[in-house]
C-alpha cells in the first residue's frame, strides 16, 4: 500500500458515525507517517474533494490545522452538488472520473454508468473543440438531473 493510500485510510478512519467533521494537524500527521507536510496536502487535495463528498478548510500557521467535513451523501444531494460544481465544459476523462466515483459510492448502477459513458464519449461527440466539451457538459448535467 502506498503512503498516500495509508494516509487517506487513516483520515477516513478518524470519522465516526457521530462526527460530521474532523480536525487534524498537518505537521503531526506528517510526522506520524514519516513524510513531508506537502504529502499530507497532496492526499487531502486529491482525495477529499467536494466531488468525493468532503469540504476542506485549511488554516495556516500553528502546524497547519485542517478541518475536513463529510457531506451527508444521499443520491439526490450528491448528484445536485456535482451538477452545480460542473463548469460549462468537461473533458471525457473528467466524466470518466465522475462515473468511477458514482459507481464506488453506489450512486448509479453499472447500466447507468455505461449509458452516461457512451452518451458523453468522443466517439459520439464528433464535433471540434471547444464545442465538444461544452456539449458534453450539457449532456452530462442533464443525464444527472434525470437521475435525481
Amino acid at each position: 500500500m502506498r503512503i498516500s493510500d495509508m494516509i487517506e485510510e487513516f483520515i477516513k478512519q478518524l470519522f465516526t458515525e457521530e462526527d460530521d467533521y474532523i480536525e487534524i494537524q498537518r505537521n503531526d500527521l506528517a510526522e506520524q507517517f514519516n513524510c513531508v507536510p506537502s504529502q499530507i496536502n497532496y492526499v487531502i487535495s486529491t482525495r477529499f474533494k467536494p466531488s468525493q463528498g468532503y469540504y476542506v478548510e485549511s488554516k495556516r500557521g500553528g502546524g497547519g490545522c485542517i478541518r475536513i467535513k463529510k457531506v451527508n451523501i444521499t443520491k439526490s444531494n450528491y448528484l445536485m452538488h456535482i451538477i452545480t460544481s460542473i463548469e460549462d465544459v468537461i473533458s471525457n476523462q473528467e466524466v470518466d472520473i465522475f462515473i468511477s466515483n458514482f459507481l464506488s459510492y453506489g450512486i448509479i448502477s453499472k447500466e447507468e454508468a455505461k449509458l452516461i459513458k457512451v452518451a458523453t464519449s468522443d466517439n459520439v461527440l464528433t464535433i471540434p473543440q471547444p464545442q465538444r466539451d461544452e456539449i458534453r457538459a450539457n449532456i452530462f448535467k442533464n443525464m444527472l438531473l434525470n437521475l435525481v
